[in-house]
């Protein structure tokens, strides 16, 4: 006889400025618990190693790879996935940067991508080339080299420094 029930646990979280509560396993990886509960599934589920960073959401303001976390382990926090990056006044700078700078080809990694740039500029508003491929190590591109998500988090650094202040989310 199985007791499915004892192991499975309500998890609370706001994702995207939304509150949601959802029942799931109590092994529920984030990732799946975003993709299938949720319904986010901009968020992508890559390597199962935790090696590639295709996964990367923020959680409470760090950048976490959500194949690594279980969902459990998220209750009671704030979550922001590529959804959530675009507000009321349009696309995000890093959204713009990667389009303006063809900072992605296939997209897979492309969420992720821009939840860790997010993060990155709010660490060091004014990165070098150096410090962004270094900031952005934990995500694999299999596409594009990395020369143009660089140029996209430049340029990406270059608008968020010109708003006027209080102005970026």
């Amino acid at each position: 006889m199985s007791h499915d029930h004892h192991n499975t646990v309500d998890v609370s979280v706001t994702i995207n400025g939304e509150s949601r509560t959802e029942t799931c396993e109590a092994r529920t990886l984030l990732v799946h618990f975003i993709r299938e509960q949720l319904g986010q599934t901009g968020t992508h589920w890559g390597c199962d190693t935790s090696n590639c960073g295709v996964c990367v959401v923020s959680v409470d303001g760090q950048p976490v790879k959500s194949c690594t976390m279980l969902a459990a382990m998220a209750d009671g926090s704030d979550i922001l996935t590529v959804e959530g990056l675009e507000g009321d006044d349009g696309l995000h700078p890093i959204q713009e940067g990667f389009m303006e700078c063809h900072g992605l080809q296939c997209g897979f990694c492309t969420p992720g991508m821009m939840i860790a740039a997010k993060s990155l500029l709010e660490q060091n508003p004014n990165p070098t080339e150096h410090e962004i491929r270094d900031g952005l190590s934990g995500q694999l591109c299999r596409c594009t080299g990395y020369h143009n998500i660089v140029k996209a988090v430049q340029y990406a650094a270059d608008r968020l420094n010109a708003q006027p202040e209080g102005a970026a989310s």
